[in-house]
């Protein structure tokens, strides 16, 4: 028996009959690839084309290009001008022709090479053979070689938590949902930080196959999400040790953000009570007094698109007290030439530093003014004891007497907090060298003091203590002092009326030598009429009774001013 020939009539039939019968479409081009000679109705189905209606025509009207005849997915055109992508199979003359599904077609050499560029891998596990496929990307991330090359029992060493990633992928596979991951390699002594997504296989059963996903390598992303957050741990510590509280307002829709506690103790406010924007902070919080000014520097800084610094008093929420700030902060803008849409910035409450600025302003007054009066103190000290002494040891004696005073009571004011002496203080210290001092009404002494405590402001407390050892002095050379029987009682009280209450003091001598009015004024006698009415604004009466010498004064107390207080 012998074989049909090649162009065996019935062989011809057979195979017209199985091009047309094809399921994919099927075309025959010219020699010269310019002519379809003739395609088949699946083809012709494909393209939305009559029946014949392709044979014989230019093969342009299949493709947008003479290099979509060629294979891989190309982009072919239907009847209706639609193009659509197409898989391409070419042998010589011959074409086949199949419709690309859309992943598929999206799926390209160009893609690979981007997913590439992007750092992410492709990998397939199998679930029958237990092998993993892994794409060049994915083995180089990985360090594995590229291919159907390693099984997950070779993966699982590598995994830093080998029992998270299971129990992850145990839980994908039995929800058959996408999952992703984080999870840290130790590849070649370097760590490693991937993130990996898959998607688990079924069959057309539903039962699991397999997974499919991709790897990337985010061990970069990670250390400088890392860093970030380092720096800005920093800098919220920096922030916590200069007590500053940091914030942002959004311009658009006047929302603030306030990124610390500081924000909430500085106003005050509890985190169930929020934030506040602009609008309420001007219009409610911002004193009065300092909003155009505030106002005027936020246009400025907009305007000029420079940093904003404002000073302002706000009242604090909780407490309803008014407090000073400091705020500066810089605006963001999307463009050069867009407007803001954020503000970030500093808030410093600095109440207490603007309270020592001023209250150190006043001290170095005080100060002036104090060195001032005591100059001129000393000044007539030195006249008025040169005046009235006989020789230069009587000089001698009475000027540095009346320094050591004048000493003595500057100290007292010195080391006291508020700048004042106690009044029991100025008469222990003056009297105490000549006799025994009682306080408190006590009898034993030859000194008396009799009154509540009493703390001088240091405007009074130099010239009653100067006049306070005047008459110590004098009692002492002349007076209930200069013999063994006399006794001095001082007593005081404080009186209603003046800015603190008014002192009434009365100091009175017995026992001691007659008296007899002085025949000149003397400079004791001159301080205690001039410097203690001149200075302390001072009554005194004074009484040269022949039993004993007394003096009543009484001075009003000045009101103490608080912010000479350095503890205040």
């Amino acid at each position: 028996m012998t074989g049909r020939a090649q162009h065996d009539p019935i062989d011809v039939d057979a195979r017209r009959s199985a091009f047309d019968g094809a399921l994919v479409g099927l075309a025959l081009l010219s020699s010269d690839g310019s002519t379809v000679v003739v395609a088949n109705p699946a083809l012709h189905a494909l393209l939305a084309r009559p029946s014949g209606s392709l044979d014989g025509a230019p093969s342009t009207d299949l493709a947008t290009g003479p290099s979509s005849l060629y294979s891989g997915i190309r982009v072919w055109r239907r009847a209706d001008g639609v193009e659509i992508d197409v898989r391409v199979r070419r042998s010589g003359d011959t074409l086949v022709v199949e419709a690309v599904d859309p992943d598929e077609a999206a799926h390209s050499e160009a893609n690979r090479d981007v997913m590439a560029e992007a750092g992410l891998g492709e990998w397939r596990w199998d679930r029958a053979s237990g092998y993993v496929t892994l794409s060049h990307r994915a083995a180089r991330i990985l360090g594995q070689p590229p291919g159907r090359s390693v099984t997950w029992g070779v993966l699982r060493p590598f995994l830093i938590e080998p029992e998270r990633v299971a129990l992850l992928v145990e839980q994908a596979v039995t929800s058959l949902e996408p999952y992703r991951f984080e999870t840290r390699l130790a590849i070649e002594g370097r760590g490693v930080v991937v993130q990996v997504s898959g998607q688990a296989l079924t069959d057309e059963n539903g039962a699991f196959t397999g997974m499919v996903g991709v790897v990337q390598d985010i061990t970069t992303r990670i250390e400088t999400r890392s860093e970030l957050q380092a720096h800005d741990h920093r800098l919220r510590a920096a922030t916590a040790v200069a007590r500053l509280g940091i914030f942002e307002w959004h311009m658009l829709d006047d929302h603030a953000v306030w990124e610390n506690d500081r924000m909430f103790e500085i106003f005050g406010h509890a985190p169930e009570d929020g934030t506040i924007g602009k609008t309420e902070f001007l219009n409610g919080i911002l004193h009065p007094e300092d909003r155009a000014e505030v106002r005027k520097a936020i246009s400025a800084a907009l305007r000029e698109d420079r940093d904003l610094h404002i000073s302002g008093r706000i009242r604090r929420k909780s407490d309803g007290a008014w407090r000073t700030i400091d705020m500066a902060g810089r605006f963001e803008r999307d463009a050069p030439d867009r407007l803001p849409r954020r503000l970030i910035g500093v808030v410093a409450d600095v109440t207490d530093r603007r309270l020592a600025e001023e209250r150190q302003t006043l001290l170095i007054r005080e100060l002036h003014h104090r060195v001032k009066n005591t100059l001129a103190t000393v000044q007539a000290i030195v006249g008025s004891t040169a005046r009235t002494a006989t020789d230069i040891d009587s000089f001698y004696e009475a000027f540095v007497g009346r320094i050591k005073s004048l000493a003595h009571t500057h100290s007292v004011l010195t080391e006291a907090t508020w700048q004042t002496a106690s009044l029991t203080g100025l008469l222990v210290n003056e009297l105490r060298p000549y006799a025994e001092v009682a306080e408190a009404g006590g009898e034993d002494g030859r000194v008396v003091l009799e009154g509540q405590p009493i703390d001088l402001p240091s405007d009074i407390a130099v010239p009653i203590g100067m006049a306070i050892h005047e008459l110590t002095t004098n009692a002492a050379k002349y007076g209930a002092l200069s013999n063994r029987t006399g006794r001095v009682t001082v007593a005081w009280d404080l009186e209603p009326g003046g800015p603190a209450g008014t002192l009434r003091l009365t100091w009175r001598e017995t026992g001691g030598p007659p008296v007899q009015p002085p025949r000149r004024q003397g400079f004791g006698s001159r301080l205690l009429q001039r410097v203690l009415i001149t200075q302390v604004q001072a009554e005194v009466t004074t009484d040269y009774a022949p039993d004993g010498f007394s003096l009543t004064m009484r001075a009003p107390l000045p009101k103490r001013n608080a912010s000479l207080n350095p503890l205040a």
